[in-house]
């Protein structure tokens, strides 16, 4: 019997420096017909960037509902794609979840390449346990957050999570309600790239490290277990 061809591709991208990308990735990004990009200008930067030139089609968050039947009638066609995000691995915060389940309701064949993600870095140079941790990705903004926050303060694993710059002095704070002043922390911000900064300290200290300056870029906190 002969191996199925992959009709999809899950290809990480670096979260920062281009460099990061492996030889691999950028094989399958040259033999598929067709990649699909979170946003199709920062990915043509980074094929523009390896001489690689494939029809992009844009999928995203706005637009994946509406573009799934399509897509997955495309491949069953024949057609091979591969799904990039902005940065790191699609589908860990990213758009991905929804197409990779209706491929596999297809029965489609999907291979997902290891690669670049921002929060196993960040976890590993946090100092905290890496055993058994949970991560957590995006807060909720609104409805569930302090739910979520005071069932995450109850946890001994580490914890991850994402954060954007414009709400990270908000979160910390709320840790501090809810997790404690002396609580440990980790903030990697901008990993891998020319300004990359990790500050490690109670989330007291965090809180007062990054109020005093103009925070940008992607964020991840790594925090410490709650001690039995």
């Amino acid at each position: 019997m002969s191996t199925p061809t992959t009709s999809l591709y899950l290809v990480p991208t670096p979260i920062g420096n281009l460099g990061d990308i492996t030889l691999r990735a950028l094989d399958v990004l040259k033999i598929v017909n067709t990649i699909l990009a979170e946003d199709t200008r920062t990915s043509g930067f980074l094929l523009n960037h390896y001489g690689i030139s494939k029809p992009l089609q844009s999928f995203h968050i706005f637009n994946e509902h509406k573009a799934l039947a399509g897509l997955i009638e495309r491949m069953k066609e024949g057609e091979i794609m591969a799904l990039v995000s902005d940065a790191g691995t699609p589908g860990i915060s990213d758009p991905g979840f929804l197409l990779v389940r209706e491929a596999l309701k297809a029965g489609l064949k999907i291979d997902c390449l290891p690669g670049a993600t921002a929060l196993i870095p960040a976890l590993v140079k946090s100092g905290f346990p890496t055993d058994r941790f949970v991560f957590e990705g995006f807060l909720p903004h609104k409805k569930g957050r302090q739910t979520t926050l005071k069932k995450l303060a109850e946890e001994d694993r580490t914890i991850v999570l994402y954060e954007s710059p414009h709400r990270l002095i908000k979160t910390l704070e709320q840790l501090i309600e809810f997790f404690g002043s002396d609580r440990r922390i980790s903030v990697s911000r901008e990993l891998t790239k020319l300004h990359e900064e990790t500050f490690t300290g109670t989330v007291q200290e965090v809180l007062h490290h990054f109020s005093t300056k103009d925070v940008k870029g992607e964020i991840v906190l790594v925090i410490d277990g709650k001690k039995q």
